[in-house]
């Protein structure tokens, strides 16, 4: 629950980071115009936020290109003080680096790390990435085309399928596992304005929202406390999902893959059956998260829902690819003596991957998505097809 000694004029403190994550060993106070790593970035906007860091849209005042200094802007990315040193983001980066080589990771469609460096501050001490200038979410792109009943067109479906499974084959061959595969952490690239006019970047991105933060007694803040609270972009005037890339965001989950038995958290509409049934998971759930992920594209909703029990989900993977392996069965038949009544879903219509893509997919550009997807949602993950194979079934769509 939030301090009630404070004032908030409007929305923006339920929608943004909270204000208890200001704290020792939490998040950084930010204010527009603040300078970082002796006065090279300079911050101009608010990204985005999550639970272990905030996003800023920050000028580059030193970029040198071809012996030319020239100004670009990039994505500033301050974790909290507790995770700066815990998070494995920094070391994933650099060994996903060094299998990219000479390629840069943007040509793999991984977030381009250009700077890293430690900030002292009043919460301790943070650890910041820089990062190439990032567009919106997947998740933010396509729920905006659902809202006007619309969808992304089928090249760019396809193109950005392929962009996700060339990344997972960089990821994996880098012996990484357990990434953040959802549509939140994807986001578009914003290699077309990384460049641009101040005037230009404010034009697509608006200008900064925020409301004050003060004692209802009037007495100081914490040092530690920011000044204000900054809303993020709003991306309304963002137009480029056609012409930019894919970008994987946060491999800070990420860890090695002889790691095993992990609990980590998993994307609501994406948790994977092995998980439920065998209470581990491994890099192979990278797989079942990205057929979701595909599924997401064409459909412009998750396969299974969010916030619902795991029965529920169960269920709604039954009806979508069949019957679970014999092993997971006694399980199931528990589960479903546990819930009683509540799992009486007769009378539901029930529509399989290939019925669904029968009824509501028009296009048949679209129709070689199917056995990828049905291949990346197999229950067994030994029975799941690689990001390479994936890519052999694709063939030359969406390049």
């Amino acid at each position: 629950m939030e301090d009630s000694s404070f004032e908030y004029p409007s929305d923006i403190l339920y929608t943004q980071e909270p204000l208890s994550g200001y704290k020792f060993g939490g998040y950084h106070p930010v204010r527009i115009g603040d300078t970082f790593k002796d006065n090279r970035y300079t911050i101009h906007h608010k990204l985005t936020w999550g639970g272990f860091s905030t996003v800023w849209l920050a000028h580059d005042n030193l970029c040198v290109t071809n012996t030319h200094l020239r100004h670009r802007w990039v994505s500033l990315k301050i974790k909290t003080a507790d995770t700066s040193y815990s998070s494995q983001e920094l070391q994933n980066l650099q060994q996903l680096e060094k299998i990219a080589a000479p390629d840069d990771l943007s040509s793999k469609y991984i977030l381009h790390l250009l700077d890293a460096f430690i900030q002292p501050g009043p919460n301790g001490i943070h650890q910041c990435l820089v990062f190439e200038l990032i567009g919106p979410t997947i998740d933010r792109i396509i729920t905006d085309y659902r809202e006007l009943s619309d969808s992304l067109d089928p090249q760019t479906i396809l193109r950005l399928s392929r962009q996700l499974l060339k990344a997972i084959e960089l990821v994996h061959n880098a012996g990484v596992g357990q990434i953040d595969i959802s549509g939140r952490n994807i986001v578009f690239s914003g290699r077309n304005l990384s460049y641009a006019s101040e005037k230009i970047i404010f034009a697509v991105f608006g200008s900064p929202e925020h409301e004050p933060v003060t004692h209802l007694d009037g007495t100081p803040l914490h040092k530690g406390f920011p000044a204000a609270l900054f809303g993020p972009v709003s991306w309304e005037d963002w137009l480029e999902e056609f012409a930019e890339e894919l970008r994987i965001f946060d491999l800070g989950e990420g860890f090695a893959q002889e790691e095993k038995s992990r609990i980590l958290a998993q994307p609501g509409p994406s948790r994977a059956p092995e998980l439920i049934f065998a209470g581990r998971s491994d890099y192979r759930t990278d797989l079942w998260h990205t057929g979701c992920m595909l599924f997401f594209f064409v459909f412009g909703t998750y396969p299974f829902d969010s916030d619902v029990e795991d029965m529920v989900v169960v269920e709604q993977m039954i009806d979508l690819l069949g019957e679970l392996p014999q092993e997971w069965q006694p399980t199931w038949d528990r589960m479903r003596a546990e819930a009683g009544d509540m799992m009486d879903f007769q009378g539901d219509e029930v529509f399989t991957l290939e019925d669904r893509f029968d009824k509501e997919v028009a296009e048949p550009e679209l129709a070689p998505l199917i056995p990828i997807i049905r291949a990346l949602l197999e229950f067994r993950p030994s029975e799941r097809i690689t990001a390479p194979q994936a890519l052999g079934l694709l063939g030359t769509q969406g390049q």
